[in-house]
């Protein structure tokens, strides 16, 4: 139309279209968008455009947005415009914003009031353009502003307002159903409209409903069969037809709702038959169209309740589909006979040679569409000859979405329909090796599940068979040199189970083979983990019989790296590996029976047999178990508090120190206050009375006993001590003492914190040859309705119960004094934490920090009183007071001058601060301290804490 220049188009325009039509690449195209862009810009903006220049502009903003570059620069334009009162602008504003914009759009708050005053004009264009633009604009926030007009439209006396406004209700209902749910009546009421657009217009919302709920529509079946005969007897205007076919979309409509009616609906099925039948007859398949009505009659009698005449007349219809030589109709006619087959499948047999033709056609899709037809026609007699077909094209595709769905139905089918275990083997052993990782794992799992059960026949020799012929297959097969994982670890289940059981080889060479696996997977966990397992089986199996166990050297070096590997779980099969090794026959057959794999297993989940241990370590004075719903107070550390005002001290953990060991005379060393952080335990005394007889003078305080030197370095390596319970801490706030009795020490050493380490898969020819007869006859020879699917393989399988993971219950026992030995301990290599790092600042006495914490006043024997000893620790509070931190520093003065004086200043505080009744600051801090090293809030005692931590 623009060539021509009859609408008014300016030559400029023209020209636009000329130039793009004409560009040769795609960046010429974008230069004169570009410059159209910049033309626009300038025009748009001019208050002194014309309208009719307006409207070519904003025709030419939709060249530029449909050739992907961005016009927002004149959407305005385009809304400004539908308020306009010509009738060409508006509708052109309608138009454009239509495309332009979508319901989220910043700019459809501006267009509903100018869309509720249009669907009100007398000129119904306007009404048309204004229900175009509300469903695509609409969206569920603004459909109360424009309902009730839209309702009142479906009795227009215009019929193309009638239909638009159903078409806008359905689009309604397709965006909120609940805002229109009271008027879905409507849409039954359009049915009988005098139009045969409205009437065509209503099957889409009615086609939603009855997909929902079918029997709620019941009542219309008579009515759709008779729209259905009136359109088929071609009384609707001429205007409808469409290559000689009376209204075909309306009949394919028609024929989707009848088949959602008839489905399974005997009686309401056969008030169909006899227009779906005339249908049938009618349909002219010298056309695309009419093809497509007589697929849809043949969709419809597959969901209708089985009729012979009908079956007949589609399988008719299916034998033209299948004869043709376009590719399209051969689909149509494969899938439609995919859906007749689930009914009778003797239609089958009739098309067996098209089929073939179908299966060794060269169109991908049409080759695919006809592996579907035949996996639903699989049976017995013939799933070898389809299941080897799969596989075969599956080797040859490289689409792994389609792989994995072949796959899937070759497992699927095999497991169903296989003649023999043998063959059902081997054919896991071809999608395995074929289609490698994209096979789900519960296959190798049913695998494994099918040779140790076997045939569940009371003589075992055709299980020996069938598990020799695996054993060999796999022995063969491991030589590829790309299997899966999944497969690999079949593999060696397999032969650790069966490798050695028929005597055919010997324990050495599948040793080797595994070993040979491990290593050439070293990087899979997985893969090594069933080899170790399979390896440990065969030598138990050995020494079960009493023959010499020969360890390969290559098991050996592999047994080496598992024990050295960062894996939890390797580790432990290889230290497993070596217990079964040094092992008597008699105990390995107790652990590791032969051929064991499917014997129930009884397990008892309370684990009544550990009752008398437990019994006798808590006679013996251990803690009673607490169990986890009963616990408090774990993972927040802020109700700490709370819980030790309310919970007895029998739920903390002790922190108080063992007995330190005799002092030995070693040379005398001046006595030096260390800053390590570390808190070393010192004896306790019960009053400052014994404390001062205890003191040495100054002249002699060095004489006798040994004095630790630390020099503010903290020990890195070493194991930590059992007896270090008072945590240290590396807190700026943290009070850090040392004492003169941790001088006495004769190693020199002081006690390491105690730390957490962390562990962490494709022309049917005029002579059928001898081969195509052959495979027709592999594929659908034998046939029968009567004939049942079933699978020889498929058996009850025995119940196999995993065995539960038994908990170590650690051995209770009562807190013992630790033997200090003066020789250095052997390195932790475990402890892998940072050193601390020591403040080079000026050392500060830290027991200035301690000023006005004490009063010398109070009662020291209170401790004593208070029943506090060795294994009963005093109560602790994770926050004190802290505003005893606020003191005057006379009393600090007066702290620092005791402990200068008499050498013992350690001392007196750490016994002072114990003799306080109540919270106090030192033994909060130094709780906190513990708890943040450790990770957890302590609740309940437990002496052997530290000694399962440490080993």
């Amino acid at each position: 139309m623009g060539s021509q220049g009859g609408f008014g188009q300016s030559k400029e325009f023209l020209d636009l279209v000329k130039s793009i039509g004409e560009a040769r690449s795609k960046a010429e195209e974008d230069r004169i968008v570009l410059r159209e862009i910049e033309t626009l810009k300038v025009r748009l903006n001019d208050p002194s455009t014309a309208k009719f220049k307006l409207k070519e502009y904003v025709i030419r903003l939709l060249y530029v947005e449909v050739l992907g570059h961005d016009a927002s620069f004149g959407y305005i334009h385009a809304v400004k415009m539908t308020h306009d009162e010509n009738l060409q602008l508006k509708r052109t504003g309608y138009l454009a914003v239509t495309l332009f914009l979508n319901e989220d759009h910043d700019l459809i708050i501006l267009i509903v009031n100018t869309i509720q005053k249009d669907l009100k004009s007398d000129n119904y264009l306007v009404v048309c353009a204004a229900l175009n633009a509300v469903c695509r604009l609409i969206n569920e926030e603004t459909i109360p502003a424009v309902l009730p007009q839209v309702v009142a439209l479906l009795g227009h006396q215009k019929e193309a307002v009638r239909k638009k406004a159903v078409m806008a209700l359905h689009r309604f209902y397709q965006k909120s159903p609940g805002s229109v749910s009271h008027l879905i009546s409507h849409f039954r009421k359009r049915l009988s409209d005098n139009d045969p657009g409205v009437m065509g217009a209503a099957l889409c919302p009615l086609f939603d409903l009855i997909m929902i709920d079918v029997n709620s529509y019941k009542d219309l079946v008579v009515s759709f069969v008779n729209i259905l005969k009136q359109v088929a007897e071609r009384r609707l205007p001429k205007s409808y037809d469409y290559h000689q076919m009376p209204a075909p979309f309306i009949q394919i409509k028609l024929l989707k709702i009848l088949a959602l009616l008839g489905n399974g609906d005997k009686k309401a099925s056969e008030q169909m038959y006899t227009i779906v039948g005339d249908i049938m007859r009618k349909c002219h398949s010298t056309s695309n169209i009419g093809n497509a009505v007589l697929y849809e009659c043949i969709c419809c009698v597959s969901s209708l309740h089985p009729n012979p005449n009908l079956l007949g007349a589609a399988a008719d219809a299916i034998s033209k589909f299948l004869k043709s030589d376009s590719h399209n109709l051969k689909y149509l006619g494969i899938d439609a006979l995919s859906r007749l087959i689930k009914i009778s499948p003797e239609i089958a047999e009739q098309h067996q040679l098209a089929v073939i033709d179908c299966l060794e056609d060269p169109d991908d899709t049409l080759k695919r569409k006809t592996f579907e037809l035949l996996y639903k026609m699989t049976k017995s007699s013939n799933v070898e000859v389809i299941v080897d077909r799969m596989i075969d094209y599956m080797i040859r595709i490289n689409d792994n979405h389609y792989k994995t769905e072949i796959a899937s139905r070759c497992v699927e089918l095999a497991e169903q329909f296989a003649p023999s275990n043998q063959w059902f083997i081997q054919t896991m052993n071809k999608v395995f090796e074929h289609a490698g990782d994209l096979v789900n794992t519960k296959v190798a799992h049913n695998l494994m599940r099918l040779i140790a059960e076997g045939f569940g026949e009371d003589d075992d020799t055709p299980d020996s068979q069938l598990r020799s012929s695996a054993v060999e297959s796999y022995l063969r097969i491991m030589g590829e040199p790309k299997l899966p994982s999944a497969f690999l670890q079949l593999i060696c289940w397999v032969l650790g189970e069966y490798g050695t059981a028929d005597g055919k080889y010997s324990a050495s060479y599948i040793t080797g083979k595994l070993c040979d696996v491990a290593e050439a997977h070293s990087n899979d966990d997985t893969i090594k983990a069933y080899a170790v397992t399979a390896l440990m089986k065969i030598y138990s199996f050995e020494i079960a019989t009493g023959r010499k166990v020969d360890i390969l050297p290559e098991c050996l070096s592999l047994v080496e790296e598992m024990l050295a590997s960062h894996s939890t779980d390797l580790r432990q099969r290889a230290y497993e590996l070596q217990a079964v090794l040094g092992l008597d026959a008699r105990a390995v057959e107790k652990i590791l029976p032969m051929d064991s794999t499917c014997e129930d297993i009884e397990v008892d989940k309370n684990l009544s047999f550990l009752h008398g241990y437990v019994q006798q370590a808590l006679e013996n004075g251990a803690q009673p178990y607490i169990p986890e719903s009963e616990r408090t107070g774990i993972s927040n550390v802020s109700n700490f508090k709370s819980q030790q005002d309310h919970e007895p001290s029998t739920h903390t953990l002790r922190f108080e120190a063992y007995e330190l060991p005799k002092p030995s005379l070693l040379p005398n060393i001046p006595p030096v206050l260390a800053s390590s952080t570390e808190l070393v335990p010192v004896p306790e005394l019960s009053s400052v009375a014994d404390i001062l007889q205890t003191a040495p003078s100054a002249s002699d305080a060095g004489s006798s006993e040994l004095k630790l030197r630390l020099d503010g370095v903290q020990r890195k390596w070493g194991r930590p001590a059992v007896s270090s319970v008072t945590p240290s801490t590396s807190s700026t706030n943290t009070v850090n003492v040392q004492n003169e009795a941790s001088q006495r020490d004769s190693a020199g050493r002081s006690n390491s914190k105690v730390r957490e380490a962390s562990y962490d898969s494709k022309k049917q020819p005029l002579e059928v040859p001898p081969e195509k007869q052959q495979l027709a006859a592999s594929l659908f020879g034998g046939a029968s309705k009567s004939e049942k699917r079933q699978s020889s393989i498929q058996k009850m399988p025995k119940s196999q119960n995993q065995a539960a993971e038994t908990s170590h219950v650690p051995k209770a026992a009562a807190s013992r004094t630790p033997t200090v030995k003066t020789s250095q301990p052997p390195p932790d290599l475990l402890d892998l934490s940072e050193p601390s790092v020591t403040s080079s600042g000026p050392s500060i006495d830290p027991f200035k920090q301690l000023e006005g914490l004490l009063d010398l006043t109070q009662d020291t024997t209170s401790e004593t009183a208070g029943g506090v000893s060795g294994t009963e620790g005093p109560e602790f509070s994770l926050f004190a007071d802290m505003s005893l931190s606020v003191q005057s520093d006379g009393a600090a003065n007066s702290i620092s001058n005791v402990s200068d004086r008499n050498g013992l200043g350690g001392t007196i505080i750490e016994n002072l601060v114990k003799s306080n009744k109540g919270p106090n600051l030192k033994e909060a801090l130094e709780r906190d301290a513990h708890v943040r090293q450790m990770g957890v809030t302590p609740s309940g005692q437990n002496p052997n804490l530290f000694k399962d931590l440490l080993g």
